[in-house]
């Protein structure tokens, strides 16, 4: 029977796109004999597989095939798969093609003709420049350098050729130098915040602001970063610094400055699709944040355009990247202005959708597009279907990524109940939140106010429920200015349910 769908040569298989799976039995009929093609039947029977089943290629495999036989004609496979498919990137990945430029410099200069590598090695130079490939143009200039200190090129006659050429490679090393510190200090900061989260307490911001300056590094050259790639991570960078303190202005400032490079780089929103819809997922979720609609929809509106654009020659991760970003920020929007009964309808085309996108998404994002979906039905008023979409999160203890967002979940739960009037389920997840949640100390404020205001409810007469909620709600209010408050509003609007409450 079927045992898992994880093993990598099944995932990659069932990732290929027909015009890649007919590359790949073209290059297998062109380049293979006969008797070198026997892995070609592993492939059918792996393509025609719905889940990887390995006692079931043992026994159709033709011949005695054993365990280690397989083992080795899957490796087999997997090599002629990624060499299949890196012929059929070459025009789509411009690493992969100024790579294989590299290699046929490299080629030329084995076979003694280092004067045509130099020659070809100083065209792809151009185009790493162009395209902000920092490694492989510091690996161009490398071996440029090698060919110069073994061979006479005579490349001295023309004036200034090597002292430019020293030049460059100085520059070159610190651009990668501090590219790498910028991601180095990008990947900390988004540490720190996965590790211990928000920095509310004037403590905490200390003991951030402490790691902030250990993380920088040492730029002994004084250079300032002024790449394309250098710049995204720097931005990147103090995106979250600012974020983690919940400084939303601050953040959406370096969030501006990272999709603004996209515009004086036009030729890489084509080339990085990825980073470039990370930067306006970003932008547009701190716009959401700041509750500014009208740059909320403007660009919302970027983002939709671009992927009407695009989406025919984006490669499957970049697609599952779009599916991720477009579809969140389309349901915040509609959260944003309020349009309950749409996110609600969208969110369950979107959920419909999903399962195609399951196994190339992080368990954080599934449980995020989880949490949306219930909240739009709660909004709708579809309290069933809330809870329905609440329970893998409400499931998956120690998996969520997230403190904020199981607290929110359960939360959520226990207005889906209360409106459902399921009010002895309601009363046992109240004693459950109540040791579960409160004693972390990581609730805010409004959350434990919450949990209070709701278990208040069960013991109060329903005429006086209106009563009761408008006492509450001016001290909701109040706290609701601050910053860490105002972020759990924006997932779950307790104020709004009370007020709607206090009305009927």
């Amino acid at each position: 029977m079927p045992t898992t769908n994880k093993d990598p040569l099944f995932r990659l298989i069932k990732s290929l796109s027909k015009p890649e799976k007919r590359h790949f039995r073209l290059y297998v009929n062109r380049t293979m004999g006969d008797q070198e093609r026997k892995f070609i039947v592993l492939f059918d029977l792996l393509d025609k597989q719905e889940a990887y089943d390995h006692e079931q290629l043992l026994k159709k495999l033709p011949g005695k095939t054993t365990k280690s036989k397989l083992s080795n004609l899957k490796r087999h496979l997997l090599k002629q798969l990624l060499t299949s498919l890196r012929l059929t990137y070459i025009n789509k990945l411009i690493d992969i093609e100024i790579r294989e430029q590299l290699d046929f410099a490299r080629i030329l200069y084995s076979k003694g003709l280092y004067m045509e590598s130099l020659r070809l090695l100083e065209r792809i130079k151009d185009t790493a420049n162009e395209h902000h490939q920092d490694i492989l143009h510091l690996e161009i200039i490398e071996f440029q350098k090698l060919i110069e200190s073994r061979h006479i090129t005579r490349s001295r006659q023309v004036e200034r050729k090597m002292e430019r050429l020293l030049e460059e490679s100085t520059l070159r090393s610190r651009v990668t130098q501090t590219a790498s510190e910028m991601v180095n200090l990008y990947i900390q900061i988004h540490g720190y915040y996965i590790v211990h989260g928000f920095a509310y307490s004037p403590e905490q911001v200390e003991e951030l602001n402490q790691a902030w300056r250990k993380m920088q590094p040492d730029h002994h050259h004084n250079r300032f970063s002024d790449t394309f790639f250098e710049k995204t991570h720097r931005y990147q960078s103090y995106l979250w610094y600012r974020y983690i303190q919940l400084d939303f202005a601050g953040a959406l400032s370096h969030a501006l400055e990272w999709v603004m490079l996209f515009e004086v780089h036009q030729l890489m929103k084509y080339k990085d699709p990825d980073l470039y819809l990370r930067s306006l997922y970003y932008l547009l979720t701190l716009l959401y944040l700041t509750d500014d609609t009208g740059q909320y929809y403007k660009y919302l509106e970027q983002l939709n355009n671009y992927v009407e654009e695009v989406e025919e020659q984006l490669n499957p991760n970049s697609q599952h990247v779009r599916f991720v970003y477009q579809n969140l920020s389309n349901l915040n929007y509609y959260f944003l202005t309020k349009d309950y009964e749409q996110a609600h309808q969208f969110s369950e085309k979107v959920y419909d959708s999903l399962s195609k996108h399951r196994d190339l998404m992080d368990d954080h994002r599934i449980l995020l597009f989880h949490y949306k979906f219930a909240a739009a039905a709660f909004a709708h008023g579809k309290y069933e279907i809330a809870l329905e979409r609440l329970h893998p999160i409400l499931h998956q203890g120690d998996k969520i990524l997230r403190k904020d967002m199981e607290i929110n979940a359960r939360l959520l739960e226990l207005l889906c109940l209360y409106e459902s009037k399921a009010f002895d389920r309601m009363s046992y997840r109240l004693i459950s939140f109540g040791r579960s949640v409160v004693k972390t100390k990581r609730a805010t404020t409004l959350q434990l106010d919450t949990h209070k205001m709701l278990r208040a409810l069960l013991q109060t007469y329903t005429e006086d429920n209106q009563t009761f909620l408008l006492l509450q709600l001016n001290s909701f209010r109040e706290k609701a200015a601050q910053p860490r408050e105002r972020m759990f509003l924006k997932y779950l609007n307790v104020i709004e349910w009370m007020e709607s409450g206090s009305k009927t």
